[in-house]
C-alpha cells in the first residue's frame, strides 16, 4: 500500500463525511444561527465566555486530541492496517462525529450544562447520578493515563524507575521545559487579546513566532532535571490551579496556541508522508490483517480484533470525553450555534486524519516498532514521520523530532486541564440540585461542592492511580472512554425524542459501543482479578477491576433506564390521535 494514496484518500472520505453526513445532522436538528447562545446569556467571565471560532476550535480540538489518534492507531496497528482504517473513517463519521455534535448542540439548548443535566431531563434523577458517578470514574482514569504519559515525556525515570539516558533524556528535558515556557506565553497572549484588545490576526503572528523562540529556547536550555514521581505531582499542582482559574486567563489562549502546533504536525504529516513517497521511500510495511505473533508486545496492544480494536482506538474514532468536553466547557464558549457543526463535527474528522497520519508513520517504522525500538506509541509517531522527513530533509529530522514530540505533550497537558475542570462540574453536581451552586447548600454539601475541594480530591486520586505508569491505567481507560461514548449516545439520543427531533441515526452506534465496552471490561476484570488472585499483579489491579466492575453495573443500569425512556417516546408517539399532531 502507498502511505500517500492511503492519506489523500482517507482525507477526501473525511470531507466528503463532513459536507454531506455534518450537513444533513444539522439540517435534522435544527441549528438555528439566530440563536442566543449560553456564553452570551450566561456570559460570566469565569466559564461562560464567548470566543471566535478559531479559538473554540482550538480549545476543543487540544481537549479531545491529547495522545489518543497517535497512541490508538499505533497500537491498533498488530490488528492491520485495513481493520485500523476502516474503523477510523468509520467510525468517525458515523459514529464518532455523531456524538461529539449530538452533545455539543445539547447542551447548547440546556444553557451549557452537562450530559448530567441532559439526563436528569429526559431520564431523571437517579439516572443523572448514575450518569456523573459513572462519568467522574471515567475522568480519573483520564487524569491517571494523561498524566502519566506527560510525566514520561518530561522525566528522567520511567514509571517503573529506570534511568532515561542519553538522547531520549536530552529530548525528555527539552521538552519539559518548552512546555514550560509554553504556558507562560500562553497567559501573556491571553492578557493581551482579553484584556487589552490586542488584534488577534496580529497576536496569532506573535504567538506563532513566540512558539519557535521558546523551542529553540528549550532545545539549547534545559535546566529542569525531575524523576517521573516529582513530574507527576508537579503536573498535579498545575492542573488543579489551571482547572480553577478563568478560561480567558490560560484555557482559552493556550489552547488557541496549541492550535497552531496542531496545524503544524498535520501540516508535516502530509509532507513526511508525500514527500517520502516522492523520494521513492514511502513504504508501508503494517500488514493488511495484522500479525497475532506481535500481539502483547513493544507498543502493541493484546486481545482479539472484537473487542480490543474498538478499545484501543477510541479518539480516532469515537471517545466518550468528546462529549463531556462538549457539553463541559466548549458550549459555555460558543459564539454561534451554526459554529456547532465546524467544532464539534469537525474536530472529530480532523482527530480521524491524524488517526491515519499515526497509521503512516508505523508503517514507515514498522520493523522498528516491531523489534521493540520505540518505548511508546509517542516515540514511534514522531520517530516515523522525522524519518519520513529525513527522506528528503535529512538536516530537518532532530528538530521534527522535537515539534512533534512537543505537539503531543502540548496536547495531553489541555486534556488534562480540561478533564481536571469537567470532573471539578461533575463532583459538584452529584452534590447540587438543578440550578443550585454551592453557595445554596449547607453541611458536608456545601464542603464537597466547593470547586477548590473537589478539584483538590480530583488531583490527589487521579494522579496517585497514575503513578502506576500508563500502560497498566491505558487498556481500562480506553474501555471505560468508550463505554462513556455509548452512554454520552444514549443521552443525547433520548433528549433528542424527548424534544421531537430525529434520533435514529444514534441507534446503531450507541448499542454496538455497548456490546464492545461491556464485553472488554468483563474481559479486563477476569484478568486482573486472576493476575492478583495468582500474586502476579499487585493491589492496583484489584482497584482497577473494582472501577471495571462498577462501570459494568453502571452503564447496563443507564443502558436499560435509557430503553425504558425510548420505548415510551415510541409508544406516546403511537398513541397521538392524528388531531393532536396536527
Amino acid at each position: 500500500m502507498n502511505a500517500a494514496v492511503l492519506l489523500i484518500a482517507s482525507a477526501a472520505v473525511l470531507v466528503a463525511g463532513y459536507v454531506f453526513y455534518g450537513g444533513w445532522l444539522a439540517r435534522q436538528w435544527g441549528i438555528d444561527p439566530k440563536r442566543k447562545t449560553p456564553a452570551h446569556e450566561l456570559k460570566d467571565g469565569m466559564d461562560y465566555v464567548p470566543a471566535k471560532t478559531p479559538v473554540v476550535m482550538g480549545h476543543h480540538f487540544s481537549s479531545i486530541a491529547g495522545a489518543g489518534p497517535i497512541n490508538g492507531p499505533i497500537q491498533a496497528a498488530v490488528f492491520g492496517w485495513v481493520p485500523v482504517l476502516l474503523w477510523v473513517l468509520i467510525g468517525g463519521i458515523f459514529f464518532g462525529g455523531v456524538h461529539d455534535f449530538g452533545a455539543l448542540f445539547a447542551s447548547l439548548r440546556h444553557k451549557g450544562q452537562s450530559i448530567g443535566e441532559i439526563i436528569d431531563d429526559t431520564m431523571g434523577k437517579t439516572a443523572k447520578r448514575l450518569f456523573l458517578t459513572f462519568g467522574y470514574l471515567t475522568l480519573l482514569l483520564v487524569v491517571a493515563a494523561f498524566s502519566s504519559i506527560v510525566a514520561s515525556t518530561f522525566g528522567t525515570t520511567t514509571a517503573a524507575g529506570a534511568a532515561v539516558e542519553g538522547a531520549t533524556l536530552a529530548a525528555n528535558e527539552s521538552t519539559a521545559m518548552i512546555s514550560f515556557l509554553f504556558i507562560v506565553l500562553a497567559i501573556v497572549f491571553g492578557f493581551f487579546v482579553y484584556r487589552k484588545n490586542a488584534p488577534i490576526v496580529v497576536a496569532s503572528v506573535v504567538g506563532c513566532l513566540g512558539i519557535i523562540a521558546i523551542v529553540a529556547i528549550g532545545l539549547n536550555f534545559h535546566p529542569i532535571s525531575l524523576t517521573y514521581n516529582t513530574w507527576m505531582w508537579v503536573v498535579g499542582a498545575y492542573i488543579l490551579v489551571a482547572s480553577v482559574t478563568p478560561v480567558w486567563i490560560l484555557l482559552q489562549p493556550r489552547d488557541y496556541l496549541s492550535s497552531f502546533l496542531l496545524y503544524f504536525m498535520i501540516g508535516a504529516g502530509l509532507v513526511a508522508v508525500i514527500g517520502a513517497v516522492l523520494a521513492g521511500q514511502g513504504s508501508f510495511s503494517v500488514p493488511a490483517f495484522g500479525d497475532a505473533t506481535l500481539k502483547g508486545t513493544g507498543v502493541f496492544t493484546t486481545g482479539t480484533a472484537f473487542p480490543a480494536l474498538f478499545v484501543t482506538i477510541a479518539c480516532g474514532a469515537i471517545s466518550g470525553f468528546h462529549s463531556l468536553v462538549s457539553s463541559g466547557t466548549s458550549a459555555k464558549q460558543l459564539d454561534n450555534e451554526k459554529n456547532a457543526k465546524p467544532v464539534a463535527y469537525g474536530s472529530m474528522l480532523i482527530e480521524c486524519l491524524v488517526a491515519v497520519i499515526s497509521l503512516c508513520a508505523i508503517g514507515f517504522v514498522w520493523a522498528a516498532a516491531a523489534d521493540g525500538t520505540y518505548a511508546s506509541p509517542t516515540q514511534v509517531f514522531a520517530g516515523g514521520l522525522s524519518a519520513m522527513i529525513a527522506t528528503f530533509a535529512p538536516g530537518a529530522q532532530n528538530i521534527m523530532y522535537q515539534m512533534l514530540i512537543l505537539a503531543v505533550s502540548v496536547f495531553c497537558l489541555t486534556s488534562l486541564d480540561t478533564a481536571t475542570r469537567l470532573a471539578r462540574y461533575m463532583f459538584q453536581e452529584f452534590f447540587l440540585e438543578q440550578g443550585q451552586t454551592a453557595k445554596d447548600v449547607t453541611g458536608y454539601k456545601k464542603v464537597l461542592a466547593n470547586p477548590y475541594v473537589a478539584t483538590v480530591i480530583t488531583v490527589v486520586l487521579g494522579v496517585s492511580l497514575g503513578m502506576t505508569g500508563y500502560s497498566k491505567i491505558w487498556p481500562l481507560f480506553g474501555a471505560a472512554n468508550q463505554l462513556l461514548a455509548a452512554i454520552g449516545l444514549l443521552a443525547v439520543c433520548t433528549w433528542l425524542g424527548a424534544v421531537g427531533k430525529n434520533n435514529k441515526m444514534f441507534y446503531i452506534p450507541m448499542v454496538f459501543m455497548l456490546a464492545v465496552t461491556v464485553c472488554s471490561l468483563v474481559q479486563t476484570i477476569t484478568a486482573k482479578m486472576k493476575a492478583y488472585v495468582s500474586g502476579a499483579a499487585d493491589f492496583w489491579a484489584l482497584i482497577q477491576s473494582v472501577i471495571a466492575v462498577l462501570l459494568v453495573v453502571l452503564s447496563l443500569v443507564l443502558a436499560f433506564i435509557a430503553a425504558k425512556t425510548l420505548i415510551k417516546q415510541h409508544q406516546d408517539k403511537k398513541n397521538i390521535k392524528p388531531e393532536e399532531a396536527a
